[in-house]
């Protein structure tokens, strides 16, 4: 086992960790939480799993880059870049989940998908990334489809508990 397949099992079982972790408080609400110890998210903590997904993310792409690429400062530039997009953005797509609760939970679905990928790459087994494309564009085409019925129906959208107690817009004690 390389290094690079070591990388690759760790990040698939953090994000398997962490995607299982965040469908189960969202399912269970109070219970939950009162089970873990009611620990709230701190802005660096939240900044510190972006930046650690995003690096999970895209290290198979640096690692193709590198093995590419012979321009280190360009390699370096365009992950620094594809952070900083992911910081900025990640305000606005995360008030457009929360207001869309299935959606939270088909990225969640997504986590576990690339989880599960990244494991086994790591362990040697290719899977095509078109297969995987595939299946996540046919999911978010069918949840654009659920989006638009519901918005033309006016009706309320599932509600999950939410996963932090700063994501209940109707309480302020949580």
């Amino acid at each position: 086992m390389s290094v690079r397949d070591l990388i690759l099992v760790v990040g698939g079982l953090f994000l398997i960790w962490k995607a299982t972790t965040e469908i189960h408080e969202a399912l269970e609400g109070a219970e939950g939480h009162a089970a873990a110890g009611g620990a709230t998210a701190t802005m660096g903590a939240v900044l510190f799993q972006i930046v650690l997904l995003d690096i999970v993310f895209s290290l198979d792409s640096v690692l193709t880059a590198v093995g590419m690429a012979d321009d280190i400062p360009v390699m370096i530039a365009a992950v620094v870049i594809a952070v900083v997009v992911m910081l900025f953005a990640s305000g606005p797509i995360s008030r457009f989940v929360h207001e869309h609760p299935t959606v939270k939970m088909l990225a969640l679905s997504f986590l576990l998908l690339i989880g599960v990928t990244l494991i086994a790459d790591g362990a040697g087994l290719h899977v095509p990334k078109g297969y995987i494309y595939a299946a996540m564009g046919f999911s978010v085409f069918v949840e654009a489809l659920n989006l638009t019925a519901r918005r033309r129906r006016e009706g309320k959208a599932v509600a999950l508990h939410p996963t932090f107690v700063k994501d209940d817009p109707g309480t302020a004690s949580g």
